[in-house]
């Protein structure tokens, strides 16, 4: 098998080098918002090694920091985190047979990694795709919660640098190529009726659960029909 950067084209490399340094201003933002948020600097680069997921890492800080109980904050997480499961079984052939590749790229299933590997035709770049990115945003999203973490309040306010709008930014410019399919785009707009509906209701994070509605109905929409019975005697 050929190594995954000999695999990788230069389009693809650029575009995965774009995410990873949007990804390390949001990690900034994180870092800094959790210190200024009454959270000891080492906390959230202890998260961000352990846990790897921004979404929930945001979650746990905003409830706690709210006067949440933690546990309720950790319950939350792993419901946003409960999409991993469908991201599990549509990339579980990219990760290889042995189980320490299988743990490792568990822990690098993130969106991104994600989209960036289901977006490859062949095995052999989805495979590249996937670590690439997983390994570089790993990298690149524990340097910026670092340098945000010791920046302390330096940026507290998210909001006035826009870098609260750089991660979901990033997955719409992912997700926009696919749905010039007509299958996909059904889903998705499915998926996000459901979630807007449900986010006046629920706690953030939470109403994107409510997006599994979209899959479901994309699933049973690919299934196939059952064969009509033919007339006796056709051929």
């Amino acid at each position: 098998m050929r190594s995954i950067w000999r695999t990788l084209d230069p389009a693809l490399a650029r575009d995965i080098g774009l995410v990873c340094l949007a990804d390390t201003l949001v990690g900034v933002s994180y870092g800094a918002i959790s210190v200024s948020s009454g959270f000891p600097f080492w906390a959230p680069m202890l998260l961000s090694l352990l846990v790897f997921a921004g979404a929930s890492q945001f979650m746990f800080v905003g409830i706690v920091a709210a006067g949440g109980n933690p546990l309720a904050a950790v319950v939350a997480g792993l419901l946003v985190n409960a999409r991993h499961v469908p991201f599990g079984f549509a990339i579980g052939d990219v990760l290889g047979p042995r189980w320490a590749s299988r743990i490792a790229g568990s822990h690098l299933m993130i969106d991104e990694s994600v989209a960036f590997a289901l977006a490859q035709k062949d095995s052999d770049r989805k495979r590249a795709a996937y670590w690439a990115c997983g390994a570089g945003l790993f990298a690149c999203w524990n340097l910026g919660v670092a340098l945000g973490a010791f920046a302390g309040t330096a940026i507290s306010d998210t909001d006035a640098f826009g870098l609260d709008a750089a991660f979901p930014a990033v997955l719409l410019a992912l997700v926009l190529p696919s749905l010039r399919d007509r299958a996909t785009r059904l889903p998705v707009l499915l998926g996000v009726v459901a979630a807007l509906v449900a986010t006046p209701f629920l706690p953030a994070g939470l109403p994107v659960l409510f997006a599994l509605v979209g899959v479901v109905a994309g699933a049973a929409a690919k299934e196939p029909k059952p064969r009509e019975p033919q007339p006796e005697g056709a051929c």
